[in-house]
């Protein structure tokens, strides 16, 4: 349905598009205070070892050096990201348990001085042994990372559907294969920062971070620090990239805290490129093995799915990944019996967390690439076992999902007509190959009551429009996206907005960019504060233009009745009588949203709906496999995404592409190597991912749906286009050389194997 839009749904720059290309925007280590110091993380250099000493004294009488702290001198405080799961400290107090654990920390007045000031502590290690298989580590005798945790699982979840043995019993066909995904890492281009300010007389903490949720920072920087939230402000300037490895506290935000706290002057941390490789997070390695039973027209009827994540030293997220790789089995695709065995274990390695798919990425590789196996063993087209086996907009779901709007069949017939599929599948010559693979995500998560944002829109006299929210903008557009909301509510052009966004101390509560909610919940939240504010103003006008409120329109800066657009006034006329009326200025508006939910729920132990709304996305891919040197070119990406209204089609199409790189950096090069708890490519120049050079061909096509929950009928279109591009790329492979690769990353070295081991046979 063709909708009455201003604003929303053009192809509007970021707000802050101008500043960057500048290079005028400040990022968290852009920003220097009077009198500041530098601080610095001693690691651990051994993957598991009891701490005996640490001696700190040569480096406390370096000239320049102007702090030292150790675990031991720090609250006895646990925390993390997801409350159940706190496990962690910011520097070790008895054990180590990764290479890269930290330690102890130093503040100084350069950094080459903490640098130096770091070989100058001495710390005696009792090495203890290590374990860095998560299938070995679940063994009876494996060495124990933390204590009490039985065969180092840190969280195990089992949720079933149906009677899925009695589905595999009809089943015509059933089919087992396991698969593996790789650590991955979010590389962001922005290394992680804090900065930290303390005023000693009204003993107020002031944090600038690069962070993706500062209100959950604030809250694990006053559980560690031990002081009141209230007296926690933390700021997200400039973000260069999160993608889920910015969720966390690290030792950089408390160390930078308590430096300040301690000494009264400005302390900054940045960690180096190396350090966030392995020191921050990584995407989860993942063991999965998942059986499938169909009928012989390839209409799934139940599947059995076993994940065994590797979380490394630390949980972090690790309930709720473990929870989303399981209740995202359940969609895109109708599974009426489902039963899944989720195990996140602890190994002597970088820690796992969130990254873009949280989750979803590796489960949903094993699904796709053994959809496409189970229709080539049954002779059934893969385009087609998909769209038989769509979930569709109002139909009951078995994990009691609400599914108000749905275009994922549709995505497949069109990304499948788009990339050629009946033209060229199976059809090209040797090396050439298309594939494609679907997926679904949530615009956040109604699970947790408490995942609320609120906003605050202020109408000056002239007609400016100043809108306070706590969404956090990594990147993605998020306060272009919001402003652009505020806008079209209001009737105002987009460069009357100033927003201020992401700072606790003067921003609504948000819980920050996760989950792909952004749009959904700080939009609708802005949306609501918008009307609140235009009612005010409408009430007024509505009075002056003997008319009534509800037949009033506001549009490019103009009030007037529907229907009649050349009479009214322009806003800022309208502003200024009701200022003039002795009514107070500036006008306020405000409003709070959250996607329903009861209080209190965990899908750990009930069903339910898990999002306000859900994307649908498919992805089809055309690749070349060079027969000589193994390697892969991905030529084509096509990505048909049911996002609802686009509010700025522009930024969809960056969050699209971006998914397109990071999915096939995933599917053929990027790989975090690690030997015996060493990462032993942890720089740009080794690691090996994408650049533009490896850029495919993109194309982007719109599934149109009208969502009832999002602003404007808006869903989620960061994260879902991650999960299927990988799959896509490697089913791809299989059509151009007739080979199933059952792992990733896909590298030369393995295609090159497996051709070799095909002609032998």
């Amino acid at each position: 349905m063709e909708k009455d839009l201003n604003v929303v749904g053009t192809r509007v720059p970021m707000l802050d598009a101008a500043l960057k290309a500048k290079g005028a925007a400040l990022f968290t280590d852009d920003l220097v205070l009077p009198g500041m110091l530098y601080g610095k993380i001693l690691r651990s250099p051994v993957a598991h070892a009891k701490i005996i000493n640490i001696d700190t004294s040569r480096a406390e009488k370096l000239p320049g050096v102007k702090g030292v702290v150790t675990g031991k001198d720090i609250p006895d405080r646990q925390y993390g990201i997801v409350p159940m799961a706190k496990d962690e400290y910011v520097l070790a107090r008895d054990k180590v348990r990764y290479i890269g654990d930290d330690v102890a920390a130093v503040c100084a007045i350069d950094p080459e001085i903490a640098e130096e000031a770091l070989e100058l502590i001495s710390v005696e290690y009792e090495e203890l042994p290590a374990v860095f298989d998560p299938l070995e580590a679940i063994k009876d005798g494996a060495p124990v990372i933390h204590d009490g945790v039985k065969n180092n699982t840190s969280f195990f979840i089992k949720k079933e559907f149906g009677d899925v043995a009695q589905a595999f019993a009809q089943s015509d066909a059933v089919f087992e294969d396991t698969f593996y995904s790789q650590p991955v890492n979010h590389a962001p281009l922005e290394p992680h920062a804090a900065l930290a300010q303390f005023d000693p007389l009204s003993g107020d903490l002031t944090v600038w971070s690069s962070t993706q949720i500062p209100f959950f920072l604030r809250r694990n920087l006053s559980n560690t620090l031990q002081i009141p939230e209230s007296k926690v402000r933390v700021i997200k300037p400039k973000v260069g990239g999160g993608f889920g490895q910015k969720i966390d506290l690290f030792a950089k935000d408390f160390c930078a805290a308590w430096f300040a706290m301690q000494l009264g002057r400005p302390v900054k941390f940045l960690y180096d490129r190396e350090e966030v490789f392995i020191s921050t997070r990584q995407r989860h390695p993942m063991y999965i093995t998942v059986k499938t039973g169909v009928k012989k027209d390839g209409t799934i009827l139940a599947q059995d799915f076993r994940a065994h994540a590797d979380g490394g030293a630390y949980n972090s997220t690790a309930p709720t990944m473990i929870a989303l790789s399981c209740f995202f089995l359940m969609i895109p695709y109708h599974v009426p019996n489902l039963v899944y065995e989720g195990s996140h274990i602890y190994t002597n390695k970088p820690v796992g967390g969130a990254m873009r798919g949280h989750g979803i990425p590796q489960a949903r590789f094993a699904v796709e690439r053994q959809l496409d196996m189970i229709a080539d063993r049954i002779g059934v087209d893969p385009a087609e076992i998909r769209i038989k086996n769509s979930i569709h907009a109002g139909e009951p779901h078995s994990a009691g999902f609400v599914i108000n709007t749905c275009g994922f069949s549709e995505s497949v017939a069109k990304a499948a007509e788009a990339i050629g599929w009946q033209q060229k599948r199976g059809k090209l010559p040797l090396g050439r190959g298309v594939g494609l693979a679907g997926a679904s995500f949530p615009s956040g998560v109604s699970n947790m009551s408490h995942i609320s944002s609120g906003a605050v829109v202020q109408l000056g006299r002239d007609g400016a429009v100043n809108v306070l929210s706590g969404a956090a903008d990594i990147g993605q557009g998020a306060e272009t996206v919001i402003s652009q909301i505020v806008a079209e509510e209001l009737g105002v052009r987009i460069e009357d907005i100033r927003i201020t966004a992401a700072d606790t101390g003067i921003t609504p509560l948000d819980p920050g960019t996760f989950g792909s909610g952004v749009t959904v919940r700080a939009g609708n939240a802005a949306r609501l504060a918008a009307i609140s504010a235009k009612n005010k103003i409408f009430e007024f006008v509505a009075e002056k233009m003997e008319a009534n409120v509800a037949d009033l329109v506001a549009r490019d800066r103009q009030i007037y009745v529907k229907g009649s657009p050349e009479t009214g006034m322009s806003m800022p006329e309208a502003l200024k009588a009701y200022q003039y009326a002795d009514l107070p200025m500036p006008i306020v508006g405000r409003g709070s949203w959250m996607a329903p939910a009861s209080e209190p729920t965990t899908l750990f132990k009930e069903d339910g709906n898990f999002a306000p709304n859900y994307s649908f996305m498919t992805q089809a891919a055309e690749v070349e496999v060079d027969l000589k040197t193994g390697k892969v070119k991905l030529l084509k990406m096509v990505t048909a995404h049911d996002c609802g209204q686009p509010i700025n089609p522009m930024l969809v199409e960056g969050q699209l592409e971006g998914s397109v790189v990071g999915g096939m950096g995933q599917a053929l090069y990027e790989d975090v190597i690690v030997e015996k708890g060493q990462v032993m490519n942890p720089s740009f120049l080794d690691y090996g991912f994408p650049t533009f050079l490896e850029m495919p061909q993109i194309e982007a096509i719109e599934v149109e749906t009208d969502d009832p929950i999002g602003p404007f009928g808006a869903k989620e279109a960061g994260e879902g286009t991650q999960l299927s591009p990988a799959p896509a790329i490697v089913n791809a492979v299989y059509d151009a050389i007739g080979v199933d690769f059952m792992e990733l990353p896909l590298t030369p070295e393995k295609i090159l194997g497996a051709l070799e081991k095909k002609k032998k046979e």
